[in-house]
């Protein structure tokens, strides 16, 4: 969704539908070779990440939060060139036009299964950006609809796994985080009761809608040959960037989680955010995962504990460095408009993109079943682990 150290550069074998789109023009794939004779057996095998911002890679130039803001912020900014800030290092091409894939992107965690790991999610996507355009898809950000970038890549590769995450911005994700963070520092009043009659209203149709994007999908993919037990849609809900309110570690009648952390939310709200917002939404993606045939990935929990402010995780300072064991795995609120877009806020950094990556590699290791991914408290990235879904 979009709304609100070292630098790394983009893995060489992930691949922006930019690059693809080059490539496919000079006649190379991802593995460096001649596309095949359209035959999708015999093209180099792929994954491939569609949809939001939450699987584009969102908030990958952070590795936990930090009040500096000069420098590398403690380590914290992966954008950091030493002189500069170059958020290209990060999101490469996309940093311009603000679809933010980012060289920590969930896809990437799959590296090692497949020649090609093929990123063409957006911040800010929604179904539609999904659909075809002969469906009724719209371009964004200067790129084509994601289904039919997935054509072109479905021609010349024999695609293994799709791995979906939408519905967040037609929800209105966005617009419930400041609507909630401003009826805290402005309004003194909760968010939640109205907001929840909203999501209400909406939601048979977005779920109406995630269901046609994976239609959108299957279509696609038998249109170029796959056929349906050749390759595997993976759904995934959201993760919550925020802990419920006895979880977190300011006082809500101080203005510290406005001024330090960057959660500025009452406890009622957090509390319908963590559990009946965020898994409401899980329960109906399963459902669609369940009605269209598609594996389901549960991240409803994948950030518990490691969410902004929350009381098992801490701040970078300059005395505490980052860490994915105790800096936390959620990009906050940046109340100051000091550190990077506003976009970026309440995603998955670094950390808690690596944490996510390891989860789609766990769930391709399990080809059938619905699966929740959590992680282990004290422990980094490598800890998470699936619980099958009954």
């Amino acid at each position: 969704m979009s709304g609100f150290g070292t630098a790394r550069r983009t893995p060489r074998r992930t691949l922006t539908s930019a690059a693809l789109a080059l490539a496919t023009l000079i006649g190379v794939t991802a593995a460096g070779t001649a596309p095949a004779a359209a035959s999708p057996d015999s093209g180099p095998t792929a994954v491939v990440s569609m949809g939001d911002s939450y699987i584009s890679g969102e908030a990958g130039r952070w590795r936990g939060n930090s009040l500096t803001n000069s420098g590398s912020r403690n380590g914290t900014d992966r954008a950091w060139t030493g002189y500069s800030y170059n958020p290209s290092l990060v999101y490469g091409d996309t940093a311009a036009n603000g679809c933010h894939r980012s060289d920590s992107a969930e896809v990437t965690g799959t590296a090692g299964t497949a020649d090609a790991l093929i990123n063409i999610a957006c911040s800010g996507a929604t179904t539609r950006n999904v659909f075809r355009a002969s469906s009724g898809g719209q371009s964004y950000k200067g790129e084509a609809p994601q289904a039919d970038q997935l054509a072109a890549i479905a021609a010349t590769h024999d695609v293994k796994l799709i791995a979906l995450s939408i519905g967040g911005n037609d929800l209105g994700f966005a617009s419930i985080i400041r609507k909630c963070a401003t009826d805290y520092i402005v309004w003194y009043s909760y968010c939640h009761d109205d907001q929840q009659v909203l999501v209400d209203s909406k939601i048979n149709t977005v779920m109406a809608d995630v269901a046609k994007a994976i239609d959108e999908i299957r279509a696609v993919m038998s249109a170029a040959g796959h056929g349906p037990a050749s390759y595997r849609v993976v759904l995934q809900s959201y993760p919550s960037p925020i802990p419920r309110g006895a979880e977190n570690r300011y006082s809500e009648s101080g203005w510290s989680r406005v001024s330090t952390g960057g959660c500025p939310f009452w406890d009622k709200d957090s509390d319908w955010a963590r559990d009946s917002l965020v898994p409401q939404l899980a329960d109906r993606l399963r459902a669609v995962a369940d009605a269209k045939g598609a594996q389901f990935l549960d991240l409803r929990d994948m950030l518990q504990g490691r969410e902004v402010c929350a009381t098992a995780s801490r701040l970078v300072t300059s005395t505490q460095p980052p860490s994915a064991t105790v800096s936390e795995w959620a990009r906050w609120i940046d109340s100051n408009g000091t550190q990077g877009p506003v976009q970026e806020s309440m995603h998955p950094n670094h950390y808690g993109q690596l944490g996510q990556g390891r989860c789609l590699a766990l769930v391709q290791a399990r080809p059938t079943g619905h699966h929740a991914c959590r992680n282990t408290p004290g422990s980094g990235t490598s800890g998470m682990y699936l619980t099958a879904l009954s």
